[in-house]
């Protein structure tokens, strides 16, 4: 197999003021506040980036998540200008506040490890006595996380600690959670029309120059979300038998499984060629269930000068 995968770019745009490489994306600074953010194939788990990327990973994550934001935008404004690549989003740069605002609307993965190991307070706020893996919570809870430098475990944190170490206003983290309520509602409205369940999901947000707050990077991707199939999930819910799930958890599950889960003195297991196919497909099928359309793969023969040519484009224009 060995398909062609966009493991890091290194592009020089006119005008170009800096760039940072995240564990997926790369984020290029334009002058007059523009901003090019590229989606590789890089893949990660556990805050750590695999040694292999994964065919059209890249272009999955950007095509959903350039979608959702069309289908958001009237209820909170994005970062979004122009989507001139599969791989890449064009827009407004902002400065990002330094949380994630992380929604759950079911007992599931992280929240559910906590629940397991006998916890009753996630980020400051408490979960039902009572409650299975993968049960609905009673309504939505927002259990927000700090951003972790380059490296580093993103970290839970309090509303409360958040205010208090004035890592948010008040004022600027009241529309935060007003923004990830309305965001998950449609999100999850959204989600039922194609026979799935959002389970939970984060968002992240940013200030532009003028002040104003506005949705940036990604949003409703099986990298930022978590989806259960609503056919047979309570039955399944019944029987305490594990969901059916459209998200990362997969590969998780499957590092876990070959005794990785970034801590340290572990290594990541080998990928085979054909795990690393069954990973794309997985992808692809994902794509296809969250947005209910055919996936187009992308001329991959020439990832780099595709994408660059398709920029430099939209650029001069």
């Amino acid at each position: 197999m060995g398909l062609n995968t966009l493991m890091s770019t290194d592009f020089e745009f006119p005008g170009q003021k800096s760039v940072y490489k995240g564990k997926v994306r790369e984020v290029y600074t334009l002058q007059n506040d523009v901003l090019v953010m590229v989606a590789t194939d890089r893949l990660s788990a556990f805050d750590v980036v695999m040694p292999k990327g994964i065919p059209y990973k890249g272009q999955i994550l950007n095509q959903i998540a350039t979608k959702m934001m069309k289908d958001t935008e009237d209820i909170v404004p994005n970062w979004l200008m122009a989507t001139p690549d599969p791989n890449v989003a064009v827009g407004v740069a902002c400065e990002p506040f330094k949380v994630e605002m992380v929604i759950r609307g079911y007992l599931s993965g992280h929240a559910a490890r906590e629940y397991k190991a006998g916890k009753r307070m996630l980020c400051g706020v408490p979960m039902p006595e009572g409650m299975k893996e993968n049960d609905k919570f009673p309504s939505p809870i927002i259990t927000p996380a700090t951003k972790a430098e380059k490296g580093d475990h993103d970290e839970d944190i309090s509303k409360e600690d958040i205010l208090k170490r004035g890592i948010v206003s008040k004022e600027d983290y009241e529309v935060l959670e007003q923004y990830t309520h309305a965001l998950f509602q449609r999100g999850t409205e959204i989600a039922a029309k194609r026979g799935l369940i959002l389970v939970d999901t984060k968002y992240e947000f940013g200030k532009t120059k003028d002040g104003k707050i506005v949705l940036i990077d990604e949003i409703h991707t099986p990298d930022s979300s978590r989806y259960f199939y609503a056919e047979g999930y309570a039955e399944r819910q019944s029987k305490g038998e594990a969901q059916k799930q459209l998200s990362k958890e997969f590969v998780r599950q499957w590092l876990i499984s070959n005794g990785f889960q970034g801590l340290e003195g572990q290594s990541v297991p080998e990928m085979s060629d054909e795990y690393i196919e069954s990973v794309s497909n997985r992808y692809i099928e994902l794509y296809e269930n969250i947005t209910g359309e055919n996936f187009v793969k992308s001329d991959i023969s020439n990832i780099e000068d595709r994408i660059f040519s398709n920029i430099s484009e939209f650029l001069a224009k």
